[in-house]
């Protein structure tokens, strides 16, 4: 359930990012692209995140000296 939330803000935030980015840049706005590509992005900032915070952890070290 979580990977469909994420994917349905992912692409409501990319699409408003895009369109801004495309009319600051007086390009062609393609929302397709721009929805898949965020999406895209969020889906693996989703995985990635976590598993770089995990082993970034300090280990826990024992009281029993």
């Amino acid at each position: 359930m979580k990977y469909i939330i994420v994917a349905i803000w992912s692409a409501i935030f990319g699409e408003i990012l895009g369109y801004i980015v495309s009319q600051l840049t007086l390009g062609t706005y393609n929302y397709i692209g721009v929805a898949v590509i965020a999406i895209v992005v969020g889906e693996v900032a989703l995985v990635a995140i976590p598993a770089i915070s995990g082993s970034a952890a300090p280990k826990e070290i024992s009281s029993e000296q």
